[in-house]
């Protein structure tokens, strides 16, 4: 039997494809040959981007800076993506996550934001796409979301809570969406990115330590014993973009390197 990964002759929504898992996503869905319109804040960071997509065997790649705290300004800059490039086969939610601290210490604003930019920006996005998919009979929605869906993190009080809404807006939608057009989720575990290392630094200056040590700490939980790379995320979701994931709908796949082995 032969694998099929292709994309070839699809096209891919990535958000947040400016850096760590985003933008290595936005590679791996290229390799496949997908044409992928990279979407991310910094226009100065997916300018870089688009040189190394047409490198990786993207038919197209297209640049789209937008805030997805800024929903209809989201909205707007998508429907035109739509006009001018056509239809999304695609897509791929990924967000940086919210600050981290203790829950008790939350306001009702970091919830409310938090579940802005997780819940209700890729609700837009997906009912912005999905006449595309449905009209195509085809289209693969995966959403990056965090282990945190089945085992809390410490200190991540406010993403703990919105994960959680996260997978259970997606399962929702796994029942709802037409045949042919499947949603998934995949949970990174503790991976080498931006955001991490700004998540051990806060966890150090809180508990007067090292982000040395709080990264020691991370990794006695994680069997594999090592942070997860980027593209390993990245290669899961690009599996579950492809033909190949045809019939895998609604699951959360964790990817971390054995942390869930207790769940």
């Amino acid at each position: 039997m032969t694998l099929d990964l292709s994309l070839r002759g699809r096209r891919a929504l990535v958000c947040g494809a400016s850096q760590g898992i985003g933008r290595a996503t936005a590679l791996a869905l290229a390799g496949l040959g997908a044409r992928v319109t990279a979407l991310a804040r910094s226009a100065e960071r997916l300018a870089a981007l688009l040189p190394a997509l047409l490198a990786a065997g993207a038919e197209e790649a297209h640049a789209l800076t937008a805030d997805l705290d800024r929903r209809d300004d989201l909205e707007a800059l998508v429907r035109a993506d739509l006009a001018a490039h056509g239809p999304v086969h695609v897509l791929v939610n990924n967000a940086g996550g919210p600050p981290g601290g203790p829950l008790l210490e939350a306001g009702d604003e970091a919830f409310l934001a938090a579940f802005g930019r997780h819940v209700l920006a890729p609700q837009r996005l997906v009912r912005l796409v999905l006449p595309g998919m449905r009209e195509a009979g085809w289209g693969r929605i995966v959403q990056v979301v965090s282990t945190s869906v089945r085992e809390p993190i410490p200190n991540l009080g406010v993403s703990n809570t919105v994960r959680g809404a996260v997978a259970s807006w997606a399962k929702t939608l796994a029942r709802e969406l037409p045949p042919g057009v499947t949603i998934n989720c995949v949970l990174p575990g503790y991976t080498d990115t931006e955001r991490l290392g700004a998540l051990a630094e806060g966890n150090a200056a809180r508990r007067g330590t090292t982000p040395e040590a709080v990264r020691r700490e991370w990794l006695a939980g994680v069997p594999e014993g090592r942070l997860g790379r980027a593209d390993e995320l990245a290669a899961a979701v690009a599996f579950l973009c492809s033909p190949a994931g045809s019939f895998v709908r609604g699951v959360c796949l964790p990817v971390d390197g054995g942390r869930l082995h207790a769940i």
